[in-house]
């Protein structure tokens, strides 16, 4: 297990002055950034390596967003290689260790060179180690089923903020865009991403729109209509008192 300690930035926050979803996106992928640097085979090993590590799905469940200036403890660990992909999972924990995130992952390796998946090998894979089990939480699938009938929800285009190092669509951006065209504010208490083409400088981005029982399914597709990513947003699951319900560690 790989953590390290933070306390919630103005420049992380959303208008209520809590972490916003990005901020807790950002918090981890630097997690796991972080974890692979202090391993000798974060950015630098990877790029002389012409390999590279992308995200295939996402599953974040929410318990709280930590507020302005609250203290916070972020750790990962890989619990699990299959071939070309790798399972990873996070956790955000306050000051006490209650759980206020839970996070499962799913990446691949892929071939700079050919731009195809490759099996991880193992300089890849054992410096991570092998000894962590998976985090206790409800797993949902890596796949997003899409309901038949979704509603066009807009267009917009690729900018630069958007960017990340691998010069595609940074992943927590697929989630700003389709939250963008939810038709009301929800508090968000689970987010599940599903990538499948990476978007680029420039590109027109359309989002089909669906309403579920619990949230929206938001389909970002390019103009042909393949599928960039789809993103489910569920709502925050309160308690008999209306309260937002918290998972707590142990």
């Amino acid at each position: 297990m790989y953590s390290f300690q933070s306390r919630v930035r103005y420049s992380e926050t959303d208008t209520d002055a809590k972490l916003s979803l990005t901020g807790i996106m950002n918090y981890l992928q630097d997690c796991s950034t972080f974890q692979s640097e202090s391993l000798g085979i974060g950015l630098d090993y990877m790029e002389r390596s012409r390999k590279a590590w992308l995200l295939s799905s996402w599953q974040i469940v929410i318990g709280r967003r930590p507020k302005l200036g609250e203290e916070i403890t972020v750790a990962t660990w890989p619990y699990d290689f299959k071939g070309i992909y790798g399972m990873r999972n996070f956790v955000i924990l306050d000051k006490d260790g209650n759980y206020l995130v839970r996070a499962n992952s799913c990446w691949f390796m892929i071939d700079m060179e050919t731009g195809k998946p490759m099996r991880v090998p193992p300089e890849d894979r054992i410096p991570y180690g092998t000894g962590e089990n998976p985090l206790e939480m409800d797993y949902a699938p890596r796949k997003i089923a899409l309901p038949q009938d979704m509603t066009a929800a807009g267009r917009t285009r690729v900018m630069k903020h958007q960017i990340d190092t691998n010069h595609h669509v940074n992943n927590a951006q697929y989630i700003e865009m389709a939250r963008d065209v939810l038709p009301e504010e929800i508090e968000i208490g689970e987010i599940r991403a599903e990538y499948k083409k990476a978007a680029r400088l420039g590109d027109e981005v359309d989002l089909r729109l669906a309403r579920t029982g619990d949230g929206y399914i938001v389909s970002l597709r390019d103009t042909e209509g393949t599928v960039f990513a789809n993103v489910e947003l569920k709502r925050m699951k309160t308690g008999e008192d209306g309260r937002h319900v918290e998972d707590r560690n142990g």
